[in-house]
């Protein structure tokens, strides 16, 4: 019954850190994506949390702004951002979390190297998913330059950062109690 509890809480915890790194969104005027924090919440908690746990966060998360809660970029919500031009990103995230934690329950984040290959690999999977969403919104002929090209640099810092800070995290966490 603890482990349950337990998970339930890393669940809802990850959630709302995507919330809340979702809250600081920039929108660019050339295209219906904003620039968030949503991915380094992604990149994380798939890191820290492995492959179901941060998958349910994000199944979570996707729950929550259907329903109306304020957790999607700049205090949004509801289903239309599901299915608008953003949707493809944020379905995105679910299958991204599962891969980032799969590899690193398989060993890919007690490297450097192999974290930020893990984490490139659920951005990848990110864009697979948000750019033929977004497509079908704004054109092939535009959809690199409105949903992938002005993201990249900021995507590479978010994964740096994540690859550099998971090693701390991955510190004060054995410091914790054991888990139930």
């Amino acid at each position: 019954m603890l482990g349950v509890l337990y998970d339930a809480l890393l669940i809802v915890s990850g959630s709302a850190l995507t919330a809340l790194l979702a809250q600081g969104a920039i929108p660019l005027p050339w295209t219906p994506v904003p620039v968030t924090g949503q991915t380094l919440a992604v990149l994380l908690l798939g890191a820290l949390l492995g492959a179901r746990r941060a998958a349910a966060c994000m199944g979570l998360y996707l729950v929550e702004g259907a329903l109306g809660l304020p957790v999607f970029a700049l205090g949004t919500g509801g289903v239309a951002h599901l299915l608008g031009p953003t949707g493809g990103y944020l379905w995105g995230f679910i299958p991204a979390a599962w891969l980032i934690g799969w590899l690193s329950e398989h060993g890919w984040d007690r490297r450097f190297s192999t974290t930020v290959a893990a984490m490139l690999a659920g951005n990848a999977l990110i864009y697979l998913f948000g750019l033929p969403w977004l497509a079908l919104f704004v054109g092939w002929d535009a959809v690199l330059r409105a949903g992938l090209l002005p993201f990249v640099p900021g995507d590479l810092c978010k994964l740096l950062l994540a690859a550099l800070v998971l090693p701390n995290i991955w510190r004060w966490l054995r410091r914790l109690p054991p888990r139930p």
